[in-house]
């Protein structure tokens, strides 16, 4: 057995249809495409939307809103998540979170939320920590 003998196995590969060859093919005359009109024509694509010159629905609904060019949002984390997932005395930072999974990287950076309660001594260094989270460590 080599690879010049390997053949698809039966009903693996379909004919293509060829179309306009005649009345006696099937699809001969208008080829399946119907009478006249754009899509008969050879070469028709059509735009992603297009609703074949209706005013088509992403401009008939109204816009609202919009996206502010300097908002950059937090990785936001609580107090009982730091808790759990570090020991006494130790830093912690942005980068720390990071490879604890217990935040993915924002531009922003990342924000303490009060959540919880805290009995370790941690040093915080991070972006942001809301004034509840404050009051609590």
């Amino acid at each position: 057995m080599n690879s010049s003998t390997l053949k698809f196995p039966a009903g693996a590969q379909k004919n293509r249809k060829r179309v306009g060859r005649g009345p006696g093919s099937g699809t001969g005359k208008t080829s399946g495409r119907g009478h006249k009109g754009q899509k008969s024509r050879s070469g028709y694509t059509h735009r992603r939307g297009f609703e074949g010159g209706q005013m088509p629905l992403n401009r008939r609904l109204p816009k609202r809103g919009f996206t502010h060019e300097s908002r950059f949002p937090f990785a936001v984390i609580n107090l009982d998540s730091l808790e759990a997932a570090f020991d006494s005395g130790v830093e912690v930072t942005t980068d720390s979170l990071v490879q604890a999974k217990l935040v993915k990287t924002r531009s922003g950076g990342v924000k303490v939320l009060g959540r919880g309660e805290i009995t370790k001594a941690l040093k915080l260094r991070v972006n942001a920590v809301s004034a509840s989270a404050r009051t609590k460590i």
